[in-house]
């Protein structure tokens, strides 16, 4: 199996958008894609990714991201209700507890743990940009993990004391070193393939490679 090291945040729509063209690859490809969940640019490096004095950058995203999805023929719904990160829409100020994307990251290094990186992701990122609003409460997470082929409360229990945000400081570092900054990045022989928009051109480097499936 070629491993794929797929760079990923729960934060990100693109993210979110490249999930089912994830699970493509590993259904046609002789590869094993690695979920490497990191945290959303504004916590990497500690400052606002986007400058309240011009939102133009941000207004994209979001008009770009839902164009996509439309495209593809995904849900697409902003603001996530809630956001998994805490940031003032207004100043773009980030708040410094960041309870939801604190557990979905550490989730996300369990499930990949588990070798249900991707499915979980999909599952939960279609929660958050699927228009599930709530989708932090009540249940939606459990069946979501339950759809993955995991248990949410066995993995909560393990992520407790666990050493799952050094995996994500670790992730951090190894999206450093592919040579990129951005999610979804997917890095293959150490080549490294930024946005859910290049798929396509993964997929013909994987062919290249002689890796399609028989």
């Amino acid at each position: 199996m070629e491993p794929i090291d797929v760079y990923w945040s729960f934060r990100s729509p693109y993210s979110y958008l490249v999930t089912p063209d994830l699970e493509t690859l590993i259904e046609e490809y002789n590869v094993e894609v690695n979920l490497r969940v990191v945290f959303p640019v504004a916590l990497r490096t500690k400052k606002t990714l986007f400058d309240a004095s011009n939102k133009k950058p941000a207004f994209y995203i979001v008009m770009d991201s839902s164009r996509r999805a439309e495209f593809l023929g995904m849900p697409m719904h902003f603001p996530p209700k809630p956001d998994p990160v805490v940031q003032d829409y207004e100043t773009f100020q980030v708040a410094e507890d960041q309870p939801l994307i604190m557990r979905l990251a550490k989730l996300g290094v369990e499930a990949q743990r588990r070798g249900k990186g991707v499915a979980f992701a999909k599952e939960v990122s279609h929660l958050v940009y699927g228009g599930t609003e709530g989708w932090d409460q009540g249940d939606h997470l459990h069946k979501a993990a339950a759809a993955a082929g995991l248990d949410l409360a066995d993995m909560d229990e393990a992520i407790k004391d666990g050493d799952h945000l050094q995996e994500v400081e670790r992730n951090h570092e190894g999206l450093e070193k592919a040579g990129h900054w951005g999610v979804p990045t997917m890095v293959v022989r150490g080549e490294p393939f930024f946005g859910q928009d290049r798929i396509d051109t993964l997929r013909w480097r994987l062919d290249q490679l002689g890796l399609k499936r028989g």
